[in-house]
């Protein structure tokens, strides 16, 4: 990305200075960088598809190993980003999305969990298993 859109994304982070990994709305200090990480290396996992799996770990960054939570924090850049910089993140993300599509399945069972009404990346099949 180019240096505007990183020092637009460091700001937009810095103005959501009162939240800090895990809690707030899910922007904190290196967030967005946190989240494209776990996003690709999700997505670099061997195999014709992928289950997404939850996270469990006291640790500030474990809620990125479910890559929802991941993607939820690139949804909220979005919103908060100016243009250009939004595009050019919307485009990152959009071919990450594209492989995630392609990749997962939709879990038929989604309107069971508690997040149903999420967006499309939290109705994935998840694995049952809890990691970090």
């Amino acid at each position: 990305m180019s240096e505007r859109t990183c020092a637009e994304i460091q700001r937009t982070e810095r103005d959501h200075g009162d939240s800090w990994a895990g809690l707030g709305d899910g922007l904190w200090d290196g967030s967005v960088e946190a989240a494209l990480r776990h996003y690709r290396a999700f997505l670099r996992q061997p195999g014709r598809y992928l289950d997404l799996c939850f996270a469990f770990s006291p640790h500030p960054e474990s809620s990125l190993v479910d890559v929802a939570n991941a993607r939820d924090i690139l949804q909220e850049a979005l919103h908060a980003l100016p243009q250009p910089s939004r595009a050019e993140l919307g485009r990152v993300v959009a071919r990450l999305d594209a492989e995630l599509r392609h990749r997962t399945l939709p879990d038929p069972h989604a309107y069971r969990h508690l997040r149903w009404h999420g967006e499309w990346w939290h109705r994935r099949l998840y694995d049952g298993e809890f990691r970090w």
